[in-house]
């Protein structure tokens, strides 16, 4: 978390870059999330919602979200983006309130989970399901478990599956890394599709 601080201090935010790159790859994502519903679309939660590129993104295709953070910096960033449809705090992911943010239909985690530890890995996952309206899905980008994922963070679907008790795992894709530049090119980067067990 300390190293996240630092980045935005320092402007180093390469994950921002790849968000831009791949955009054409994650709304096809999206759109599937929203196949049969009306609107407006729900309630969405970014975890660890950064600037907030991803908010952003979700809220011009009509979610009312919400964007979570644990760097100051980065939810002050994203205020002063002023964002029709979004808003932003700071917090944990692995400490989430349902009496402050509230339930979800849709959460997002670009990157943010691959970086935990199993014991806020398991957190994360216990809050999530707190804050889930039945049937909400959970959309989450992450890192293979790779022999670099010590420096760069990564996870296995039995990592997460096992994170998310109750959960059902849709789909797993393999994710695009034009952008992302070597070595993360070698990360094996899946898009994992989860949905709340009725």
């Amino acid at each position: 978390m300390k190293g996240y601080s630092l980045a935005y201090r320092l402007g180093f935010t390469p994950w921002e870059h790849h968000g831009r790159v791949t955009r054409a790859h994650v709304d096809p994502l999206l759109a599937r999330e929203e196949t049969g519903r009306s609107r407006p679309l729900g309630r969405a939660l970014d975890l660890g919602c950064g600037r907030g590129q991803h908010s952003a993104r979700l809220a011009r295709r009509g979610w009312e979200v919400v964007g979570v953070d644990v760097v100051p910096r980065a939810v002050d960033d994203a205020r002063r983006r002023r964002i029709s449809g979004a808003t932003f705090v700071v917090g944990d992911v692995t400490d989430l309130a349902p009496s402050e943010l509230g339930t979800f239909d849709l959460f997002l985690d670009v990157g943010c989970f691959q970086g935990l530890n199993p014991e806020q890995r398991l957190a994360e996952g216990r809050g999530v399901s707190a804050l889930a309206n039945p049937g909400a899905t959970l959309l989450m980008l992450a890192f293979g478990a790779t022999p670099i994922r010590s420096v760069i963070g990564g996870v296995s679907r039995a990592e997460i599956e096992g994170a998310l008790d109750g959960w059902e795992m849709l789909s797993v894709d393999a994710a695009d890394t034009t952008g992302l530049g070597w070595p993360l090119t070698r990360t094996s980067p899946r898009w994992y599709r989860l949905r709340l067990a009725a």
